[in-house]
């Protein structure tokens, strides 16, 4: 195991995720998006400074890939934020903000999570990390694994445009149009098409054993965080919505994640 490059994307993940230390949810979103960009970046440095035979136009693709990722991803929310800071101010997010984000949380505690993510983060772009340092030339796979993560990318950016536009349009409903009609979260199977990209351009570089648990256990992390999310987001949408006939028709019958599967609630009744 390349020990010290894993230390290298470490800290860069660490330092970019810090951000979490001012509102904790950072750490699982905006800080993500950091992370992964800047752990992408400081790969592609690496080939430069120190090159192998694997291609720089292959390495330069998955870092553009996690580039891209991370600014549509922090960019999203950065915005979503900005749009929400007049909400803030109302009487009804305040106490919201008392039941949650006012809490403080114990430092020790930011401080674990902060060391548990920079790992996970660390883990999720590895694979990219090993095909440079394992001076890998094949190209079939790890392009396949590009394309398969891009689909998954703009996925997500179409899913997020398309709840937009329907919360605009009726802010009473969740979004049950176009991909919505798939799945009831295809933003989070975008999340889960794009990393499945990355494992896959890894497949033929793993090396030894631990590089074959460092990507599995991260995909798997990775899609279970996914689950959970869409898990824990049925709930609200169920306090919310749940004597609503037309959003009770529409979740019986639209797979939760992944389509054809049908796994319709995540939640016990």
């Amino acid at each position: 195991m390349p020990w010290g490059l894993l230390g290298i994307i470490l800290a860069v993940c660490a330092v970019l995720c810090a951000v979490g230390f001012y509102k904790f949810v950072y750490f699982l979103s905006i800080g993500y998006g950091f992370a992964v960009a800047g752990g992408g970046i400081a790969i592609f440095m690496m080939r430069l400074m120190n090159p192998t035979a694997t291609p720089i136009w292959l390495v330069a693709a998955q870092a553009l890939l996690f580039v891209a990722y991370g600014i549509r991803l922090s960019g999203f929310l950065l915005v979503r934020e900005l749009k929400n800071a007049s909400f803030k101010k109302t009487d009804v997010a305040k106490d919201t903000l008392a039941k949650n984000n006012g809490k403080k949380m114990p430092i020790f505690v930011l401080a674990t999570i902060w060391v548990f993510v920079s790992i996970l983060y660390t883990a999720q772009v590895s694979p990219m990390l090993f095909r440079y340092n394992n001076a890998s030339t094949d190209i079939l796979v790890p392009v396949i694994g590009v394309v398969v993560s891009i689909l998954g990318l703009v996925l997500e950016a179409v899913a997020d445009n398309q709840k937009s536009a329907q919360k605009k349009e009726n802010p009473n409903m969740v979004a049950t149009k176009g991909l919505y009609k798939i799945v009831r979260c295809p933003n989070y199977l975008g999340e889960i098409i794009f990393w499945t990209g990355i494992f896959i351009s890894g497949i033929t570089t793993y090396a030894t054993v631990g590089q074959w648990i460092t990507a599995i256990v991260a995909y798997i992390c990775i899609v279970y965080i996914m689950f959970n999310g869409a898990q824990r987001l049925e709930k609200r949408q169920m306090a919310r919505y749940g004597e609503d006939k037309e959003y009770n028709d529409y979740a019986n019958k639209t797979p939760i994640i992944i389509p054809l599967l049908p796994i319709y609630h995540l939640n016990k009744k």
